[in-house]
């Protein structure tokens, strides 16, 4: 009864056949475009107000009754939306039903560092900046992981989301992405892997991503690093170097650079470094915890994104003659 009360109220606006007419009518706005932020638990009657305050010309009485009648008020859903010149009373409704909200995405690289990480959400469309000048422990925290370094805790790939959300809510979905695949990763261990724990699965990968030029050659890069960790013979890669020098690395690695004490300079620390040095993907993931069943402790650069790989030191030398020293 009292939908039919509400559909009388709009037939009485306009007549019986007005009503239906009005239903598929466009509404005039006052732009293109405007931006409806419907809040959790919103009721329908201020959901349409909401609609006339931002600037769509409709009476939000009848506009509460519609949604009312339809029968659909109590699905509308909480959201941001952008609502187009041309909108009907009965799409404007289907699209708060379904939840069709207005999307953006930013992509987060793999092999990016955190730093690289924070510049891309800075710029991204409609993402609400809530981590500008904020230290990285503060964002650990604010994420529910206080005390623990930001580097290659984020999963690379692409996110969406609504205008106006907010760039700590993006770092949480990558955190919890990047949870979800070490630890899917980790399951899947080689036995012998002299790995022991997931934390040194991730850095390992993050290292792995780094010395990557050809995705093929992940399973081997994995290999030669798992074999020096098992004989206790230095890493020495030159990623870790250059994350360890942060601001002072000026595009060109020097040999005073493979001297300069850092925490993460591989060249002068035995094992592994203590955080990751970027963000691995899933394959470099899956490569640090199955390498390529390989004697291998030593790599060199071809020339084409490829590299050449070594059980031992003569035939290495030989290898860098060839492709490094053109001999």
């Amino acid at each position: 009864m009292r939908r039919l009360f509400i559909f009388l109220v709009i037939a009485a606006a306009f007549g019986c056949g007005g009503a239906l007419w009005w239903l598929n009518q466009g509404l005039a706005m006052s732009t293109d475009t405007v931006d409806l932020a419907v809040e959790p638990g919103t009721l329908p009657r201020d959901v349409a107000q909401s609609v006339a305050d931002a600037g769509v010309q409709v009476n939000p009485l009848l506009l509460y009754g519609w949604f009312r009648f339809s029968g659909e008020a109590r699905q509308i859903k909480a959201g941001s939306y952008e609502i187009e010149r041309g909108v009907t009373p009965r799409s404007l409704l289907r699209k708060l039903v379904r939840g069709d909200e207005a999307l953006r995405a930013v992509t987060l690289v793999e092999g990016w560092t955190f730093a690289q990480v924070r510049t891309e959400l800075l710029k991204a469309e409609q993402l609400a900046p809530t981590t500008r000048g904020l230290e990285p422990d503060l964002i650990m925290k604010s994420l529910g992981r206080p005390g623990l370094h930001p580097e290659g805790r984020f999963f690379p790939d692409t996110y969406t989301y609504a205008k106006g959300s907010s760039d700590l809510g993006v770092l949480k979905r990558a955190l919890r992405a990047m949870d979800k695949r070490l630890d899917a990763a980790w399951a899947q261990r080689a036995p012998d892997t002299p790995l022991t724990t997931p934390e040194q699965a991730l850095i390992l990968a993050s290292i792995i991503e780094k010395e990557t030029g050809r995705p093929s050659d992940r399973p081997m890069i994995a290999a030669v690093f798992s074999n020096r960790l098992r004989v206790g013979m230095m890493l020495q890669t030159d990623p870790t170097v250059i994350y360890g020098l942060g601001d002072k690395f000026d595009g060109n690695l020097h040999r005073s650079d493979l001297q300069t004490d850092t925490p993460w300079n591989t060249y002068t620390h035995t094992g592994l470094p203590p955080t990751p040095i970027a963000m691995p993907g899933k394959s470099a993931l899956l490569a640090a915890v199955q390498p390529a069943p390989s004697k291998a402790l030593y790599f060199v650069a071809r020339g084409d994104g490829s590299s050449e790989f070594s059980a031992d030191l003569a035939a290495h030398n030989r290898a860098v003659n060839k492709y490094q020293r053109g001999q």
